[in-house]
């Protein structure tokens, strides 16, 4: 598709360790950059059920992915089970917490609680990247964007050894702050 990635990184992951992965949510390439972003720690996608109805697509996302109901809070509980299962047998979670790809003029859409919460239940750090380039290259919006690079930065990782679920909304603000100040910065000295 014409696309090439450079990956900066604040802090290396552990190869064998969960971690709970997110980023912003601008493109349809947001997947695809995640996938190649970390190639060290097998990880699973928290995603909307909707997205299994696309053809072909559907198929393999419901075979990958946790999937959620967001209309249903049984739903919504039943995915805290199943990622529990998939971290204890040593994978990695990746969700993105803005839900949906906002509109256009939006640059960091609010964050919702799961991934942190999640993070939290679990004890294990959360990793903010931020998709500098995304919505540039490969927006929703038809006949915009073009090839060329997709920045992505790894940020330092957030500990949530010791927190509670008390904590949720600060380390949902503070994941959200991050990533939106390399975005407002634009990440040109990356």
């Amino acid at each position: 598709m014409g696309f090439r990635w450079k990956i900066s990184e604040d802090q290396e992951l552990d190869k064998g360790k969960s971690y709970m992965f997110i980023a912003n949510h601008t493109s349809m390439i947001d997947i695809m950059l995640m996938l190649v972003s970390i190639k060290t720690n097998p990880f699973v996608f928290v995603g909307k059920k909707e997205l299994a109805k696309i053809p072909l697509f559907g198929y393999f996302y419901k075979r990958t992915c946790i999937l959620v109901d967001r209309s249903s809070a049984k739903s919504r509980q039943a995915v805290f089970m199943r990622a529990q299962r998939r971290l204890e047998s040593g994978l990695s979670i990746c969700i993105f917490p803005e839900g949906k790809v906002p509109e256009e003029f939006i640059v960091l859409d609010e964050f919702k609680d799961g991934a942190f919460r999640l993070a939290i239940n679990h004890q294990i750090p959360i990793v903010p990247l931020t998709f500098l380039d995304n919505k540039k290259r490969f927006s929703y919006t038809f006949f915009s964007g073009g090839p060329g690079m997709l920045r992505v930065h790894m940020h330092k990782f957030i500990n949530t050894i010791g927190l509670n679920i008390k904590d949720t909304k600060i380390i949902n603000e503070t994941s959200r702050e991050i990533i939106l100040s390399k975005l407002e910065y634009k990440g040109n000295n990356h």
